[in-house]
């Protein structure tokens, strides 16, 4: 464990990611949706990115958009829960960029939240 970003616990990896890049951040926030996606379902992926991202569902719907997603292909799961393209998750991040002056601290969060799953990975 280098200084590439991953740590011991999420206090340690938390510092290591503010002194990384905003294109490096970006990438491995797509790139940890892809693999969450691949284990665990886009359904988990939009639920924590919501969360740590402090969006509300329609918040999420602009943000996709505005990322380059398209609006139509924002749904539902049988279970009523939000969903996305599996293909089109990393939209999320580059919508977080264009909508919240703050997008690089809630992109920070959303990879603290996921901690253990990065470890897991």
């Amino acid at each position: 464990m280098g200084a590439t970003g991953l740590s011991a616990d999420p206090g340690e990896y938390r510092a290591r990611l503010a002194g990384q890049s905003d294109d490096q951040l970006d990438t491995w926030v797509a790139e940890l949706m892809r693999d969450v996606a691949k284990r665990r379902g886009v359904v988990r992926v939009v639920a924590d990115f919501r969360t740590a991202a402090r969006l509300s569902e329609r918040e999420v719907e602009h943000v996709f958009a505005s990322g380059g997603g398209a609006p139509a292909t924002v749904g539902r799961d049988a279970d009523g829960r939000q969903i996305v393209p599996t293909i089109s998750l990393f939209t999320l991040v580059a919508g977080i960029r264009t909508r919240a002056a703050d997008a690089r601290p809630r992109l920070i969060d959303y990879l603290v939240a996921n901690f253990d799953e990065i470890v897991y990975v």
